[in-house]
């Protein structure tokens, strides 16, 4: 569904044809822009995920958009979230995943129709010496002016990495191992339940999402969270793509789909934050089969 005048909450890259897409100084609009049809290109069941609920006559909105990184200085979440608060963004809530050895902050921008932006973090310091190690050869590739730039979050891959370092890496920590290959940009976008008119449920949105051939994660169920904590998510395993390395080509999972369904607080108000415990199961979405 393209409006004149869309919302940049809007899933659909082709509501933004025709914005000048500039690569230092970004408007709003062309950050979420450049990140969903960035996303969307490496991610194919994004596009058709979207085109299935738009046939049933939905209207999709973003609930939130999730970027990975490392705490290392250079490319920590305070730098990517730059470009987000240039255009509005402010800092919320912090999260401490301690299986995984991340930290991650969300952030609200000031107009509340828009989505939300997730960002974590490896904390390094928590790593083996040999991890460590391979990290910061690859940030030492970085360009010099990279991460003070407004498309920073969108960068993607700025350095050479092997097929052997790539599995190192996620031997120890899967996420290591995917930002490695796959550098900053969009983890995933996930669709607001809530504004869905065809589903009463999201049990009812995966029945559907599975009837059409999209795996599920399933790791501590395919529902995470729920009405108890005000907030139930699920998402789809990532597509597996092609990916260069610098001894050659392989197929490895790069993004994932997610679905989102906030309850209201006792405020009455819609619980706007995350649940440590259903994040944790989420990021395995990107987990190696």
């Amino acid at each position: 569904m393209i409006e004149s005048g869309p919302s940049p909450r809007i899933a659909c890259s082709e509501a933004f044809r025709g914005i000048e897409k500039a690569s230092h100084t970004m408007t709003f609009d062309d950050l979420l822009y450049k990140l969903w049809d960035d996303y969307a290109t490496l991610n194919p069941q994004a596009r058709a995920i979207h085109n299935l609920l738009q046939a049933r006559g939905e209207r999709i909105v973003n609930d939130h958009i999730a970027l990975r990184t490392y705490d290392d200085p250079r490319v920590s979440i305070d730098r990517l979230a730059r470009a987000f608060e240039k255009v509005g963004y402010t800092r919320q809530e912090e999260y401490d995943f301690e299986q995984k050895k991340l930290f991650a902050r969300h952030f609200e921008h000031d107009d509340p129709n828009q989505p939300k932006v997730f960002i974590s973090e490896l904390q390094l310091a928590k790593c083996s010496d040999a991890l460590r190690a391979k990290v910061a050869a690859l940030l030492d590739q970085l360009p010099g002016d990279q991460m003070q730039r407004d498309d920073a979050p969108v960068a993607g891959r700025s350095w050479d990495l092997s097929f052997a370092d790539y599995e190192a890496l996620a031997a120890e920590s899967e996420y290591a191992g995917w930002v490695a290959a796959f550098g900053f940009r969009a983890n995933h976008f996930t669709v607001f339940v809530n504004a869905l008119t065809t589903f009463e449920s999201l049990q009812a949105l995966n029945t559907c999402l599975k009837q059409n051939g999209y795996a599920l994660n399933d790791s501590g169920g395919e529902v995470k969270g729920s009405p108890d904590v005000f907030l139930e998510q699920s998402s789809t395993l990532a597509d597996q793509v092609e990916v260069k390395f610098s001894d050659g080509t392989h197929v490895i999972p790069a993004c994932y789909y997610e679905f989102a369904r906030r309850y209201p607080l006792p405020s009455g108000e819609l619980f706007q934050g995350f649940v440590a415990k259903s994040a944790d199961k989420i990021f395995e979405s990107t987990d190696r089969r």
